[in-house]
């Protein structure tokens, strides 16, 4: 039965995306909304809106007697659930059905099937699918773990047996990490889902995450839509996503497929699912992949099939959902090109990736083109609240070859700007440009083999040092020119300076500026740029027209100079007038205070708990307090041997960014 009006039961991007496939489909939207969504663009974008409580999710997106409410106020006839709140809650499913409102997602069955992560792994057992060695069943308390990890052989992974999206999960190389580590992921669980059982399984070795994305209609056809490399992770959270993956070959790519299909079909499935699978990079045969979990939903990561497929995802869950059969076979899927994801989030990575808040000062995305989209559900002047998910948007490019897209990355976040909250543009700019990720040779650990002292910026070729410098002096120059437009009762106007020097630490650069040309000590940039006075993003095209190279860069005054942003790196450059630079004096800086004797909170958090008291001695990597901030604990660690002088908070605390837990001596 067609559907009519469709609620989507979720907020920010992916509600978006759901209407907009709705609206072209010619099906009316309503969108529900907490207090802090009020002015959201979903709300705003659908052709109606529902209050459903204050902003806490638990208080309203995970509601389910509101949005069945919002459903009858509305005449809704249909849910789509997006990702992540209720879209993989049975009882969710169960209750639309009861009230006789289309679920736009698989039969419950499916969903309690895959929902728990021991027992699919015996379905998956039974279908004759791929599973990673370890303990299937309910693990007692930490002895038991530490007796299980054993046995299988570390390292191992701790999971807890409901969780999903990164939380609840504890890799553990020897036994102190079991005993450190099995209840903070029972308690993980617990907090995020309701669940605090746990399963121990072998941590494979060179890890790829790669994952199968599978869509089946209610007349039992089913089909893959090829694999999505999701390997570059941070604390098991995907930053990155690639569909297909260069890893995969295509007889790996159909054993795969096959065997997802396979367990689909064991539970009845239909709908959009993801078969998550962890792959053995040192196994080049291919045949080490193995059975993680099923996602009975649609993922975040879901645009990058759309763009090799042809496939609009939410329109095929849509059609399912109406009880339309597919309209095409196995057979009849392609994979063409290469698609890209990178997930930009409120964090600082110069911070250790801490998550941020705060009011979108700024906020202009790339324009969507050919090759470039974003997918986002906010707006310059809305807020990044503490209470949801730190995702800001899903920047997607497309290319003929793998590395077309990632060249796309890497000139569309040029131009993505963002102010105001701390946000991960130049840290996954950096990732674009590495030459590990460039070749393929990726996995698991990516991220913290290669930053392993953290994040500090991308590194800048002298030739980029070079461009900017040249930037640098014509923007220098044009600035000057507007502010000596002055005349007197001649009709005279002074000159602005032409000659500069560019100074970035030890670099030192001699740049003159002319109509005819920009030349950087001593030689001839081919630059073709343009730049009004008070932009905050300049573009300058260099080389001739047929091998044009473009290059976006942020501007943001500084006292002496200018601070451009661009290729995942901000470089603060001194601009002055070459006369001037002659007897300009550099400024001292400042020794920064030493606040190693202090334990400071690393985010806005709920102190957990405090392991130490005052006087008491410890020692390097003991733990002294544990801190919770969107739902996952942090163990915050001694530094170096000292005793606790003074504990300045408790347990229970809601504690600010550099709040004083205790001070050492």
């Amino acid at each position: 039965m067609p559907i009519t009006k469709i609620l989507i039961a979720n907020r920010g991007e992916i509600a978006c995306r759901v209407i907009r496939t709705a609206r072209l489909m010619g099906i009316k939207t309503v969108a529900v909304y907490s207090d802090a969504d009020a002015r959201s663009p979903h709300v705003e974008m659908a052709d109606e809106a529902v209050h459903i409580g204050p902003s806490p999710a638990a208080q309203s997106y995970l509601l389910a007697d509101r949005i069945i409410e919002a459903c009858k106020a509305t005449g809704a006839d249909a849910v789509h659930p997006g990702y992540g709140f209720l879209s993989e809650r049975t009882s969710f499913a169960e209750a639309l059905k009861a009230a006789g409102i289309t679920f736009i997602g698989p039969p419950p069955g499916a969903i309690a099937a895959m929902g728990d992560k021991i027992e699919s792994k015996k379905l998956a057992l039974q279908a004759g699918v791929n599973v990673v060695p370890g303990f299937v069943g309910e693990i007692e308390d930490t002895e038991h773990a530490v007796r299980i990890a054993s046995e299988i052989g570390y390292p191992v992974m701790m999971k807890a047996s409901a969780g999903g999206g990164g939380k609840g999960m504890r890799l553990a190389y020897s036994e102190q990490d079991v005993r450190e580590g099995f209840e903070a992921t029972k308690r993980e669980g617990l907090n995020s889902f309701g669940d605090d059982r746990v399963f121990i399984e072998k941590f494979i070795e060179q890890p790829r995450h790669i994952e199968i994305q599978v869509l089946g209609d209610q007349h039992g056809n089913i089909v893959y839509l090829g694999e999505r490399e999701c390997s570059i992770q941070r604390r098991h959270q995907k930053v990155v996503e690639e569909a297909p993956s260069p890893f995969v070959s295509p007889e790996m790519r159909r054993k795969m497929g096959e065997q997802a299909v396979a367990l689909a079909r064991a539970v009845g499935y239909y709908s959009a699912g993801t078969v998550e699978l962890i792959v053995s990079g040192a196994d080049t045969t291919g045949d080490s992949f193995y059975f993680l979990e099923m996602n009975t939903r649609l993922q975040v990561e879901h645009p990058v099939t759309e763009l090799v497929t042809g496939l609009d995802l939410v329109e095929q869950m849509i059609r399912v959902a109406q009880g339309e059969p597919l309209a095409f076979t196995q057979d009849d899927i392609k994979l063409t090109g290469w698609a890209v994801e990178n997930r930009v989030y409120a964090e600082d990575p110069y911070r250790g990736f801490l998550p941020s808040i705060g009011r979108l000062v700024r906020y202009n995305p790339p324009k969507q083109k050919k090759g470039v989209r974003v997918d986002d559900g906010v707006e310059e002047g809305g807020e990044v609240s503490i209470h949801y998910d730190p995702m800001i948007a899903k920047l997607i490019t497309y290319g003929e070859t793998r590395l077309d897209a990632i060249d796309r990355q890497i000139t569309a976040i040029d131009r993505f700007e963002i102010e105001g909250p701390g946000h991960n543009l130049d840290f996954v700019s950096a990732l674009m440009q590495h030459e590990r990720f460039r070749s393929g040779n990726i996995t698991t650990g990516f991220i913290a083999e290669e930053y392993p002292d953290g994040f500090h910026g991308a590194p800048a070729s002298p030739e980029l040092l070079r461009r900017l410098g040249a930037i640098a002096a014509f923007i220098a120059t044009a600035e000057a020119d507007r502010a000596l437009r002055i005349s007197d009762q001649l009709g005279n106007r002074l000159t602005p300076p032409s000659e500069w020097q560019v100074r970035k630490g030890d670099i030192v650069m001699e740049v003159s500026v002319s109509e005819d040309a920009i030349v950087v000590d001593g030689e001839v940039v081919d630059m073709a740029m343009g730049y009004t006075p008070g932009d905050r993003l300049a573009v300058a095209d260099f080389g001739d027209e047929e091998e044009s190279d473009e290059l976006a860069v942020k501007v943001q005054r500084t006292r002496t100079g200018l601070a451009l942003t661009a290729r995942g790196a901000t470089h603060t450059f001194e601009v002055l007038p070459s006369h001037v630079a002659e007897h300009a004096r550099h400024m001292i800086e400042k020794v920064p205070p030493d606040l190693s004797r202090f334990l400071l909170c690393p985010m806005p958090g709920l102190l957990v708990k405090l392991h130490v008291a005052e006087g008491d001695k410890v020692q390097p990597g003991q733990p002294l307090a544990i801190v919770e901030a969107m739902k996952m604990e942090n163990i915050l660690r001694a530094e170096k041997a000292a005793t606790v002088k003074t504990i300045s908070a408790a347990e229970g605390d809601s504690l600010a960014v550099d709040a004083v837990i205790l001070e050492l001596e």
